[in-house]
């Protein structure tokens, strides 16, 4: 028989009642004959109240407690879930990342998954019970809890489904599938049926909030099929498979934005070999994410370096860079919050010319000023003022007709 996961979020299993609904669609799937993992997140508010309750103790809590605290969440969610099924007459049993085991290296608060042994599970599928799974978290070497940061339910889910070579991973949500944009933006904006690994990586790092970029990376990987459904309204959702699985592909698949970003730029830089490592590489070791970078050299031999983070890594960013501004006697770094990043991407654009003039032109006509510009064969993304980023999405998403593609679907 062919083993399946479901993945349900927060907003699926946020009350008893909603659990209750939803182990009745897994209890569907056992009885055509499918062996099932459910992987699930902490009760939605959950995770806040209990960071609410660390930071009620100290202002910077440790990584390694909140580890701890985070990690009780989904372990309610397992048992009641397992409970919902079990008054279904199916037999389930609950597991804890650690009691799978879920491997994970020691970064806490960001886990990666080094490693799954699914002989537990296994048993316990083979033994005719449903195997409900703590997302989120795991274990490291010195067996410390560790979690995987948010939206790290996605992770387990697709990291599960490859390990025990599931049929299929579904991801339910609050939201049918994945959207050429916004649909809380964009009124026009239409259900994409089927999307590559590659789009959805593009967007899911460019701020749609459907999948987590990991769990793509994961699923493009060992080539998972992935769905993504709600749990509140039956309906195909939408498929993330190959490229070669999609027969035909517009030029363009969705307009993203992400208003949380910060620009860091170091100006009056030595410009010699080696300046850009030395700069990014304490970033790096910091544990930030860089996306966008741009490099200006001037005419006195220094050049600025100017590069995009998470807004919330600013202040880290920039004390870690204090004593590295020092060091290469550059002039100074400065930073700044009030920035949206908005990319369009599609892999259809690697054969159609005239994408990117299309864009600049739609954004300078409604006097939207482009900061940073970075592109690949299939996105192009540009930094803007935070305050025009809905009216840049609604643009673009007009400019390509997009809101034409639902109509053809």
């Amino acid at each position: 028989m062919s083993i399946i996961v479901e993945k349900y979020g927060g907003t699926s299993v946020g009350s008893i009642e909603r659990i209750q609904s939803v182990s009745k669609n897994v209890a569907k799937q056992v009885r055509q004959g499918y062996k099932a993992v459910v992987v699930v997140s902490a009760m939605s508010g959950e995770t806040n109240r209990l960071v609410a309750l660390a930071k009620s103790m100290t202002a910077r809590p440790s990584d390694r407690e909140m580890d701890t605290l985070l990690s009780t969440g989904e372990q309610v969610t397992i048992a009641l879930f397992a409970l919902a099924l079990q008054n279904l007459e199916i037999p389930a049993q609950s597991f804890t990342g650690f009691q799978v085991p879920i491997v994970t290296d020691s970064v806490h608060s960001r886990a990666r998954i080094t490693n799954i042994e699914v002989e537990s599970i296994l048993a316990v599928l083979n033994a005719g019970k449903v195997a409900v799974v703590a997302g989120f978290q795991g274990i490291n070497s010195t067996n410390e809890i560790t979690t995987l940061g948010r939206g790290g339910s996605d992770t387990t889910a697709v990291a599960l489904a490859a390990a025990l070579k599931a049929k299929e991973c579904r991801i339910y949500t609050d939201v049918d599938g994945v959207y050429t944009a916004d649909p809380r933006v964009v009124e026009g904006a239409s259900r994409i049926p089927k999307i590559t690994y590659e789009e959805m990586l593009e967007m899911s790092g460019s701020g749609a909030k459907v999948m987590q970029i990991r769990a793509v990376e994961f699923a493009s990987k060992y080539e998972i099929p992935l769905r993504v459904l709600s749990s509140f309204e039956p309906d195909e959702g939408t498929i993330i498979t190959k490229e070669e699985d999609i027969m035909e592909q517009p030029k363009i698949s969705g307009i993203t934005s992400v208003d949380g970003e910060a620009k860091v730029t170091v100006r009056g830089v030595p410009d010699r070999p080696g300046i850009a490592y030395s700069i990014l590489g304490p970033i790096s070791d910091a544990h930030i994410n860089v996306d966008m970078i741009v490099q200006n050299i001037g005419t006195d031999e220094t050049t600025d370096l100017t590069f995009t983070v998470n807004q919330d890594d600013l202040h880290t960013a920039l004390d870690v860079l204090a004593p590295v501004v020092r060091e290469l006697d550059a002039e100074t770094v400065v930073g700044d919050k009030n920035l949206a990043k908005i990319s369009v991407i599609g892999v259809g654009m690697r054969s159609h010319a005239g994408i990117a003039t299309t864009m600049f032109k739609a954004l300078a006509e409604k006097g939207i000023n482009i900061q940073i510009i970075s592109t690949s064969e299939i996105k192009i993304s540009v930094t803007i003022d935070r305050e025009y980023r809905e009216l840049a999405v609604r643009t673009l998403h007009s400019a390509f007709r997009l809101e034409e593609r639902g109509k053809k679907e």
